[in-house]
């Protein structure tokens, strides 16, 4: 028999969501930094997406067998908890090591294992919220992610401005080309990893296996050939639900990956005018990302519980079409604005989907997942999150020259036009629904 569920208080919750702010503050210096670190490095604009390969092919491949591992693991520690921690320590090497980088294939080697430190730590964390918390706190559990997402990645891309705030030269640079600023945030983010990892953990325990699971565990096949298997079997019995989340879930992660690996080059060109990594111009760029990016994760920060709200009350699935319309309209209109301060207005958008995008979609499918399977197909779903973003690395630089005329500006209007594309695909969708009266799942045809 199961040990039952207690509802977590607010202040529990965050505790155990905690340590999401650092591992998203990670996320935040790659995101913000990465291209910039590529093309001081001497990358060329055109072949970026290839160096952004890391993320995606340690997804597709760590996610799923990590989550599967993860159902299966019995230890003192729990089953998830050994997976945060190892993860969490390569990440905080690889952030204090990644900004000494002396070329871009060094960078681009060290974001290899970065990516898979973060990957090994996020599915199984997934899960842990997913086993901690009951149905009817799945919203606030995963929506609380969200706004440590948004605080973590606020931090984050603000971190170089904060420094040059407090006196450091914004052209300051080491024998490699990359600003000091940049530097010292990965440093900082190096303790920010492990330090809030190391929080969750103090403060929050897994519940325990009972006799019946650990048996169940332990009389299950093991191996690598057995975890294949899992996840084979797992990818055959997936959800009608699930598999209806994937045109979304493709429109949604090739647009926010072409954001990510352009926006610098995007605004470098539309704000200030400047076409090369060494002007002035393209390092104003680069801290105007950064800025607008903490921007738009401090309103996803705010907004969380407020969509938590909304998707309690009126179903996440619209909530979720909405906001990624509001991002798709503003990454359309973004490139026709030449003055620094008006870009921000574009970015309100941005921050909502971006709160939806760390909750909604993991709302919808917790509730159509069994929940001892539940690592499975966490890592499973993320599989929809890194394909999208492998198929644009390998894809774009065959299209960037002749059908965007190697011009990031028209780059970034097809990721607005894709997020909308995503918002139509949301509609879609038909799952399991909490009912918050009874706190039994229903299902609503043709509805949410």
């Amino acid at each position: 028999m199961k040990i039952p569920k207690i509802k977590l208080s607010f202040w529990q919750i965050i505790n155990m969501n905690f340590g999401f702010f650092g591992l998203q503050y990670s996320f935040g210096l790659q995101q913000a930094n990465m291209s910039p670190i590529y093309s001081y490095l001497g990358a060329e604009e055109s072949k970026l997406p290839y160096l952004w390969l890391a993320g995606p092919i340690t997804g597709l491949i760590i996610q799923p067998i990590v989550g599967a591992l993860s159902d299966k693991t019995v230890t003192k520690w729990g089953r998830r908890t050994p997976y945060f921690l190892i993860g969490a320590i390569f990440c905080s090497l690889c952030l204090f090591i990644m900004p000494y980088s002396s070329s871009v294939w060094m960078a681009a080697s060290i974001l290899w294992i970065l990516d898979a430190a973060n990957n090994i730590t996020q599915e199984p964390y997934r899960a842990f919220v997913s086993d901690k918390l009951d149905k009817e706190q799945h919203a606030l559990g995963f929506l609380t992610q969200s706004a440590f997402t948004g605080l973590g990645q606020t931090l984050s891309y603000l971190t170089p401005t904060l420094l040059i705030f407090f006196g450091i030269s914004k052209m300051a640079v080491n024998e490699s080309g990359i600003p000091v600023t940049t530097m010292i945030a990965f440093l900082i983010g190096s303790v920010v990893s492990i330090g809030s990892i190391l929080w969750t953990l103090k403060t929050t325990k897994e519940i325990p296996l009972t006799k019946e699971e650990i048996s169940e565990i332990r009389q299950s096949p093991v191996g690598i050939k057995s975890t294949f298997i899992d996840i084979w079997e797992a990818v055959k019995d997936m959800p009608s639900a699930m598999k209806q989340m994937i045109p979304m879930m493709f429109f949604t992660w090739y647009a926010m990956f072409i954001y990510w690996i352009y926006i610098a080059k995007t605004l470098s060109r539309s704000v200030f005018g400047a076409t090369e990594s060494g002007a002035t111009g393209f390092r104003d760029a680069d801290i105007l990302s950064g800025q607008i990016g903490a921007f738009y994760n401090f309103i996803a920060f705010v907004s969380a519980f407020g969509l938590a709200w909304l998707a309690k009350k009126y179903g996440p699935k619209y909530i979720h079409a909405i906001c990624l319309s509001l991002a798709g309209i503003g990454l359309l209109i973004l490139p026709s604005i030449h003055n620094p301060t008006y870009v921000f207005i574009p970015m309100i958008g941005m921050g909502l989907s971006w709160a939806s995008m760390m909750g909604n979609p993991y709302i919808m499918l917790a509730g159509s997942i069994p929940s001892e399977r539940t690592g499975v197909y966490m890592g499973i779903f993320n599989m929809f999150i890194v394909l999208p973003m492998l198929l644009q690395n390998v894809t774009m630089p065959l299209y960037y020259e002749s059908w965007l005329d190697n011009n990031p500006i028209n780059a970034m209007k097809l990721a607005g036009s894709m997020l909308l594309m995503g918002a139509i695909s949301t509609l879609f969708i038909k799952y399991k629904r909490n009912n918050s009266t009874t706190g039994e799942m229903i299902n609503k045809p043709g509805g949410h």
